[in-house]
Parts: structure tokens; C-alpha cells; sequence
């Protein structure tokens, strides 16, 4: 009886979830409620959760709960620690939930709300989830190896180093846009910027109070962080409307830039239960919390989607980002449905975390379907906007033009009416001089937020719920950024360790400060060029972003078939092989586009040629003409990084056809580098 009942629950949520995604996806001429997409969502991620992950982890994993993890093994109080799995979830989830699933979203709602939705809600549970899984498996397996490690030690040299590389310099890549994002939000906002500040030594008292303080006191920890960060949102309001003190945190772009890329550093150098781990722990609080009132209210209020199921800009003609919605709808939204970037936290701090296999689960497929659903929250946020609102906030100046009667005709022209005035009005609720041209994402997506909670929550508070969403965004890609920084050491410090070994001991502290440094000082100069273009960044790097995302994702799942076909489990090498498959296929295609387009707004040279050329001819503006050389040659650099990457991709794919082959043929393949059984000692954790 109890089998039967269980089997009918669990048709009665397929049969819910299959016709909210009907509604969704066949709807044509009428709006949407918005509670669809909330619908559709639940019961996807909750009957995949149930089944499919439980299937991998029984039968392609075979998770073992008495086998000792490498935070037993090699426990070292910096990076090898056993973790609560509350908390490791807490900083895994936090690490992985970057500025993807709340930025993608918003950025590919351009398209219409429709084709996102759909991505997200495939992608994820088929690809994204798998992937982290998985990795998180392999890695933890393998003594907490990185992606590049494995690669290397499972498919060779050539493929090896090609990962090592390939995946430090997309890292490079992924942290830069994840400070532009941050930086967009908190320029010339000091409620903003105090708020975001405020986060970083209510972090640090919080890991030394759970560790030193009150050791193990992980509720009144969690009870008194939250109740600071609360209260950070509250003291940024009175802080921006003090004449002196706001003007402490009110600057500009550069200079915000240069904050960062200084908070980056400390970040990774620090140790990890001092600000990394208490930072995403709490920053999981406050994420969750905030996605599950979101959803309350959403299910409250029942707003009806007004961006429309496709837009005219699925012909690449878009004003935020050029490109058809084929591929670079399924680019754009990276973290929310599947991200390579996940693959190098899977495969860096969280497997030095764990304390028992059975836990990789929950955090590593759980720990997506959370973001996934995330990022269907930010899909709705934005698309419940007016349209000419979204686009007028998301559209840079250099596309509809600096001045706002100027940008308002554009955008109304395209058959979405906004006027001045609506605009000066929202940014006067929202406590911002101006909500014309800030792009990136994260200001539209909290003018969306802000909206929803305060009609349901509480009215005339439309500035506060404002920052509290763009606090709630920031904290999201901070602690991507530290982590992401931190990961990018370890993978740097593996390099430099065929150079001169001690530089590869992650515990050394002057390798630890050296490698930091570079790493830091990399991805500061993309966000650099990022800051200084005219256009916002966002057209310049974002695309470039989603594609090396996914190529990162691609090699990651590459590894994952190699080492299941060399496990003997070809029969479920389909796992990983169908979304390996389809993101070669989504990739490549971009890639050409990117590289071969004759369209400005799309080709990385032709955007690079067509600038030089106006800049030859006396015909840009001193402003422009002044940025404009630099501009050419990360147009041309971002061109060929594509390229490189592209070549590293197929050459990994070669390697593990190679390797595969050979292990099926009998032929001499590396063995598997997994680390031999050995009983767990510790109690539950």
C-alpha cells in the first residue's frame, strides 16, 4: 500500500509538472502567470532529485559511507578540514551560485522569457547537476585532485597539461566577468557599496566566533551573522543619505574595480574557515532565504509575465548582446543550467571539505537543482518588468544613446513604450540618481526583486527591498569571486609545480602569496578593460564568458567519460556523453560566430576592424578615441582566445577518444589514480 500511494504521488507531480510545462511552452497571444514557471520547476527538480540522482549515485558511482574522504586523510586546518555537510553545502552552493543564475537569466530575457525557461529547466537536471556530481565524486576520490590533475593523470600528458591550461585561463575569464557584474551594481550607489562591505568582517567575526569563540555553536553563529547582514541593509540606507559618509562609498566604476581586485587577493590567501567558509556559509542563508520569500511572494502576488514568449531580437539583432538565440541563448545562461565553472569548485575546495561520500549527493546534484531553481526566480523577476523598462536599464548608452529622451525613443521604437519620466520615477523608489544604462544585468533583476517584495511584504519600501536585492546579488558573485580566486591558485600552483616543486604545495605560504598575486592580477586586467568600455562590458566579455563556460563544462565532462570508461561502466558512459555531445555542438558553433561574423555586434574582429576603422577616420569622440586602442587590441585578444580555446577543446576531445579506445581495444591506458580504500574513523558529521 505504501509503494502505491508513494507511485501515485509521484504521478500526480509529473502529470502537474508536465502541464505547467505545456502551459508555458505552447501559449501563444496571452500572458503567463508567473507561478507556471515556479510549478514546472518543483516538480522537475524534485522527481529527478528522487530518481535520476539517486540512480548515479547507486549505480555509476556507487557512493561508499565508510570509506575515509581526503578531509579525514589529509586533514591540515588550512584546506583539508572535515566539514559539517551543512555547511559544505552551504559553501559549495554559495561558490557555485555566481553571477549565472541570476545574470544569465536576466541578460538572455532579451529573447523572450520562453527560450531560457526551457534551458534551464532541461539543461540543468541532465547536465549541470550530473556534471557537478560527478566531478565532485571523482575529485573526492582522488585526494581532492582539480579538473587539470585528473585530466592529467587519467588521459595523459597532452590531454593533461591541454586541461591545465585550458581551464586556468577560462578561470581567469570567469572571475573577471563575475567582478564586472558586482561592479556595475555598486557604482555610484553607497547604499550599495556599504552594504556589500559590511559583508566582509561580519564574515571574518563570524569564523572566528565558530571557531574560536563559541567552537561548534554553528545556530547562534548562523542566528547572529544573518541578524548583521540584515542589519547591513538597514545601515547603508542611513549611511547613503548621510552627506559625509556616502560620500565614503560613492565611486565610480575604476575605483570599485581596484576594491575588488584588492578583496580577491586578501580572499585567497586567508584561511578558509576564516572568511571563505563562514562568507558562503552565511551568504547561503540569506541566498536561500531570499530565493524562498521570492517564491512566497511570487506564489502570493501571481504577477503575469509581460516580456513575451520570443521577442524580434532571436534574429541577433538584440540590443544588449548581439547573436540569434541559437546558440548563444544556451551560452548566455550559464550557471543556471549547466557551468564549468562548477566543475573546478567540484573539483577544488569542496571535495577538501567533505567528510563522508554519501553527502556528494545532495551537495553536488542537490547544490545545482537549488541553483537551477534560482535562476528560474531570475528568469521571472526580469521578465515580470515592462519591457521598455528592462531594456531601458539594460541597454548601454553607446546602443540607445546617453541621453534619456534620445535612449526612451530608441527603445519605444523597437514597439516597447517607456518614457523619462517612468524611468526617473522608478529610480526615485529605488534610492538611485538613475536607472538608464546599467547593464549587466544585476540592476534590472533587483528592480524586478524589489518590485514582487514589496507589493507583497510591504509598501513605500521599494528603495530598501531594492538594495537588499542588490546585496543578495553581490554577496552571490563575491563569494564566487574569493572561491574562484582561491581555485585558480590551487590550479596555477599545480602548473608551477613542474617548474620548481615547493611552488606547487598549496600549503606553502610564499607559493600560496605568489601564485595569489598572479592569479589576482590576471583576471584584474579583464576586469579592467571591462570597466573601461563605453558600451559597459557586457557585449565585450559576456559572450566570451558563456562560451569558455561551457567549453570548461564540455572538458570537464570529457574527463568524467574517460575515467567511467576506463572504470569498466561503458554501458553508462551516456550520462555524461549526452550533455558532453550537446555542448561541443552549442560551443563550436558560438565559437564560429564569434570568430567569423561580419556583424559588429557580434564578430570579435569585425568589431575590432570596424573601430579602427572609425578611429583612423576622426570620426569618434574624444572620449572614445582615447579608450579606443586598448578597446581594439581586447577585441582582437578576445578573438583569439576563442580560437586557442577551441583548438584546446577538440584536442582534449581527441585525447579522450584516444584513451577510451584504447582501453576498450586492450590496449595500455594510465591506470586509475583513485586512492585505495581506507575505513573512515570519524563519527558522523
Amino acid at each position: 500500500m505504501y509503494l502505491w500511494k508513494k507511485a501515485l504521488i509521484l504521478l500526480i507531480l509529473s502529470l502537474i509538472g508536465a502541464s505547467a510545462m505545456g502551459g508555458i511552452a505552447l501559449n501563444r497571444g496571452e500572458t503567463v502567470n508567473a507561478i507556471w514557471l515556479i510549478v514546472a520547476g518543483i516538480c522537475i527538480y524534485a522527481i529527478m532529485y528522487r530518481f535520476y540522482s539517486a540512480w548515479i549515485a547507486a549505480k555509476v558511482l556507487t557512493l561508499d559511507e565508510t570509506r575515509a574522504t581526503p578531509s579525514e586523510r589529509l586533514e591540515n586546518g588550512r584546506d583539508f578540514i572535515p566539514t559539517n555537510k551543512w555547511v559544505v553545502f552551504g559553501h559549495h552552493f554559495a561558490a557555485i551560485a555566481g553571477p549565472g543564475p541570476l545574470v544569465g537569466p536576466t541578460l538572455a530575457a532579451q529573447f523572450g522569457f520562453l527560450p531560457g525557461t526551457l534551458w534551464i529547466l532541461i539543461g540543468s537536471v541532465i547536465g549541470g547537476c550530473v556534471q557537478d556530481m560527478i566531478i565532485l565524486f571523482l575529485s573526492t576520490r582522488r585526494n581532492g585532485r582539480s579538473l587539470g590533475q585528473m585530466a592529467r593523470e587519467e588521459l595523459g600528458t597532452i590531454g593533461g597539461f591541454a586541461v591545465l591550461i585550458a581551464t586556468f585561463m577560462i578561470m581567469i575569464i570567469l572571475i573577471a566577468v563575475l567582478g564586472l557584474v558586482v561592479v556595475n551594481a555598486m557604482k555610484h550607489s553607497a547604499w550599495a557599496t556599504s552594504t556589500v562591505a559590511a559583508t566582509i568582517p561580519i564574515a571574518i567575526l563570524i569564523g572566528l566566533y565558530m571557531r574560536n569563540i563559541r567552537p561548534g555553536k554553528v545556530l547562534e553563529g548562523s542566528i547572529l551573522g544573518v541578524a548583521l547582514l540584515l542589519l547591513s541593509v538597514a545601515g547603508g540606507g542611513w549611511i547613503d543619505a548621510h552627506p559625509t559618509l556616502s560620500k565614503l562609498f560613492d565611486h565610480d566604476g575604476l575605483t570599485l574595480a581596484w576594491v575588488v581586485i584588492a578583496y580577491g587577493f586578501a580572499a585567497a590567501i586567508l584561511p578558509v574557515w576564516l572568511l571563505l567558509a563562514p562568507r558562503d556559509y552565511l551568504s547561503t542563508f540569506m541566498k536561500l532565504g531570499t530565493v524562498v520569500l521570492l517564491a512566497i511572494a511570487i506564489v502570493l502576488l501571481q504577477p503575469e509575465i509581460k516580456m513575451p514568449a520570443f521577442t524580434q531580437f532571436v534574429d541577433g539583432t538584440g540590443p544588449i548582446f548581439g547573436g540569434k538565440v541559437f546558440p548563444f541563448v544556451f551560452i548566455t545562461i550559464a550557471c543556471g543550467a549547466i557551468s564549468g565553472f562548477h566543475s573546478l569548485i567540484s573539483s577544488g575546495t569542496t571535495p577538501k571539505l567533505i567528510s563522508n561520500e554519501t553527502h556528494i549527493r545532495m551537495i553536488g546534484y542537490g547544490g545545482m537543482v537549488l541553483e537551477s531553481f534560482v535562476a528560474i526566480m531570475a528568469m521571472i523577476a526580469a521578465t515580470i518588468l515592462d519591457p521598455g523598462v528592462y531594456f531601458a536599464i539594460n541597454s548601454a548608452a553607446g546602443v540607445v544613446g546617453a541621453d534619456p529622451a534620445v535612449a526612451v525613443a530608441t527603445i519605444s521604437s523597437w514597439g516597447y513604450p517607456v518614457t523619462v519620466e517612468q524611468m526617473n520615477q522608478l529610480a526615485h523608489e529605488m534610492g538611485e540618481k538613475t536607472l538608464f544604462a546599467r547593464t549587466g544585468g544585476a540592476p534590472s533583476l533587483a528592480v524586478g526583486m524589489a518590485s514582487i517584495f514589496n507589493s507583497v511584504f510591504g509598501q513605500s519600501l521599494m528603495g530598501v527591498w531594492y538594495h537588499f536585492a542588490i546585496m543578495f546579488e553581490a554577496v552571490f558573485i563575491l563569494t564566487t569571486v574569493d572561491a574562484g580566486t582561491r581555485v585558480g591558485r590551487f590550479m596555477l600552483q599545480d602548473l608551477l609545480g613542474n617548474i620548481w616543486k615547493p611552488l606547487g604545495e598549496t600549503s606553502w605560504y610564499p607559493s600560496v602569496v605568489f601564485s595569489s598575486a598572479l592569479v589576482v592580477g590576471a583576471w584584474g586586467y579583464f576586469l579592467y578593460i571591462g570597466v573601461i568600455d563605453p558600451n559597459g562590458g557586457v557585449n565585450l566579455l559576456w559572450p566570451l564568458f558563456g562560451i569558455v563556460n561551457q567549453m570548461l563544462a564540455a572538458i570537464a565532462l570529457c574527463v568524467a567519460t574517460g575515467i567511467l570508461i576506463k572504470s569498466g561502466k561503458l554501458k553508462y558512459a551516456w550520462v555524461t556523453g549526452i550533455p558532453l555531445a550537446w555542448l561541443v555542438t552549442i560551443t563550436t558553433f558560438a565559437s564560429y560566430e564569434k570568430i567569423m561574423s561580419s556583424d559588429v555586434r557580434i564578430g570579435f574582429f569585425a568589431a575590432a576592424n570596424d573601430l579602427a576603422t572609425k578611429l583612423a577616420a576622426g570620426v569618434l569622440s574624444p572620449e572614445k578615441a582615447k579608450v579606443a586602442p586598448q578597446l581594439i587590441f581586447n577585441q582582437q585578444l578576445d578573438g583569439w582566445l576563442i580560437i586557442f580555446f577551441v583548438i584546446v577543446l577538440w584536442l582534449i576531445i581527441a585525447d579522450t577518444i584516444r584513451v577510451s579506445l584504447n582501453y576498450l581495444n586492450g590496449k595500455s591506458v594510465l591506470p586509475l589514480a583513485e586512492t585505495p580504500y581506507q575505513r573512515t574513523k570519524l563519527t558522523k558529521v
